[in-house]
C-alpha cells in the first residue's frame, strides 16, 4: 500500500517545490483585455476557449484577460471572420461550413467519411493543416491567425419520424448537413441545408427538418435535440468538419512578446482539455440518448455502401470544383498522408477507441 503520510519536513519541501513551479509559471506584463466571440451556450465546444481564458488570466495574475462572449452577443456565428477582419474583437470561434466561400481550403476537413474518428489521429492531422499554406492563406484574407482546432468529434444524426435503416431510406429526408457531408447526403437523395445550430431544435420540433447532424454527442445535448428527436445514428460516422479559434493578427502583434509566448506555450494544454471535455460529455450523454431514442446501428456492409457511394466521389468532385482556386488536389493528398502518418504513430490498442 502506498504511504499516505508525509512528514512536516517533506510537506514543507513539497510546498517549496509547488511555490517555485507556480512562480515559474507567472508571466508579468501590462493589463490587456481581449474579447472572444462565440455562439450558443456554454458546452464542450466552448471548453477550449474558456480554458484558454482561465489559464492566461491565472498565469498573468489577471493582467491578461480574455472575455468569452457567447450566444452571438458580439456577432452572428457566420460573421465572426468579418468581425475579426474589422477588429471588432480580438478572438473568435468559427466553423468552416457556416461560410464556405470565406474559407474554401478549410472545407477539405468537411469531406465525408474521412477516417478521423480517433482523437489520436484527428488531433495531429488538424494541427498539421493549421500550418498548411492554403489554410493560412484563407485566414490571411480575414486578417486572422489560426490558433487551435476545437477538435470536433465525428458527426451523427438525430432525427424525428422516419427511421433511415438503410442507405435508400435517406431519400427525400430534409437534413441539417453542411460542407462535404451535405454533398454526401445529397448524393444519397436527402435534401441538405446549413441551418445554424442555434435553430436546429425548433426545426426538428416543427418538422421543417427530419434530421440534424452535429458533433456527437455534446452538441446535440447542448441544443436539446434529443428532447424532440426519436432516433439517432450510433455508428454512421459520416464525417466531421472544422471549427477553430482564430486571433486578429494585429491584436496578436500588439501583445507583448511574453503574452504571445504564453498563448503558444499553453496551446497543447488547452487542446488536451478540449478533447477531454468532449469525452466527458459522451459518458453522460450517450446513456441518456439510448434511454430516450432508438439507436440505429448499421452493419459493416451497409457502412461500406455509404462510403462507396457518398465518400470518395464527393472528394473527387471537391477537388475538381476547387482546383482552379488553389491546389485542392495537393491539399487533399497532404491531408490523407497526414492521416496515414498519424495512424502509423498510434500504438495498438490505444488507437482502438473512437471519439
Amino acid at each position: 500500500m502506498a504511504c499516505k503520510m508525509i512528514s512536516a519536513g517533506g510537506a514543507a519541501l513539497l510546498a517549496m517545490f509547488a511555490a517555485t513551479a507556480a512562480q515559474a509559471q507567472k508571466v508579468d506584463g501590462p493589463d490587456v483585455t481581449w474579447n472572444s466571440s462565440f455562439w450558443g451556450k456554454q458546452r464542450a465546444a466552448t471548453a477550449g476557449n474558456e480554458e484558454l481564458a482561465r489559464i492566461v488570466s491565472e498565469r498573468t495574475g489577471g493582467k491578461f484577460k480574455i472575455k468569452v462572449h457567447m450566444g452571438e452577443a458580439l456577432s452572428k456565428a457566420s460573421e465572426n471572420l468579418d468581425g475579426i477582419k474589422l477588429g471588432a474583437f480580438q478572438m473568435a470561434g468559427f466553423c468552416n461550413f457556416y461560410s464556405p466561400g470565406k474559407n474554401p481550403a478549410w472545407m477539405v476537413l468537411a469531406l465525408p467519411f474521412l477516417p478521423l474518428d480517433d482523437y489520436a489521429v484527428s488531433r495531429p492531422v488538424r494541427e498539421a493543416l493549421y500550418k498548411h499554406p492554403a489554410f493560412v492563406a484563407d485566414m490571411d484574407k480575414w486578417n486572422a491567425m489560426p490558433y487551435m482546432s476545437i477538435d470536433l468529434p465525428q458527426y451523427e444524426f438525430l432525427g424525428k419520424g422516419k427511421q433511415p435503416m438503410t442507405l435508400e431510406d435517406w431519400q427525400g429526408l430534409r437534413v441539417r448537413a453542411g460542407g462535404g457531408l451535405g454533398d454526401a447526403m445529397r448524393v444519397l437523395g436527402a435534401v441538405p441545408t446549413t441551418v445554424p445550430a442555434t435553430e436546429t431544435y425548433t426545426a426538428i420540433e416543427r418538422g421543417t427538418l427530419d434530421a440534424v447532424s452535429l458533433p456527437f454527442t455534446d452538441s446535440q445535448a447542448a441544443y436539446k435535440i434529443h428532447e424532440v428527436a426519436t432516433w439517432f445514428t450510433g455508428n454512421m460516422s459520416p464525417g466531421t468538419t472544422e471549427c477553430g479559434l482564430v486571433f486578429n493578427k494585429d491584436a496578436y502583434a500588439k501583445l507583448p512578446p511574453q503574452y504571445q509566448k504564453l498563448l503558444m506555450d499553453v496551446r497543447d494544454e488547452v487542446n488536451t482539455l478540449q478533447i477531454k471535455a468532449w469525452q466527458d460529455k459522451d459518458k453522460v450523454n450517450l446513456p441518456v440518448f439510448r434511454s430516450k431514442m432508438k439507436e440505429i446501428i448499421y452493419s459493416d456492409a451497409e457502412l461500406k455502401r455509404f462510403q462507396e457511394k457518398a465518400g470518395r466521389p464527393v472528394w473527387d468532385k471537391w477537388v475538381a470544383d476547387n482546383q482552379s482556386k488553389f491546389d485542392a488536389k495537393g491539399l487533399l493528398e497532404f491531408l490523407l498522408a497526414e492521416i496515414d502518418k498519424a495512424k502509423a504513430s498510434v500504438k495498438k490498442p490505444a488507437a482502438a477507441g473512437k471519439n
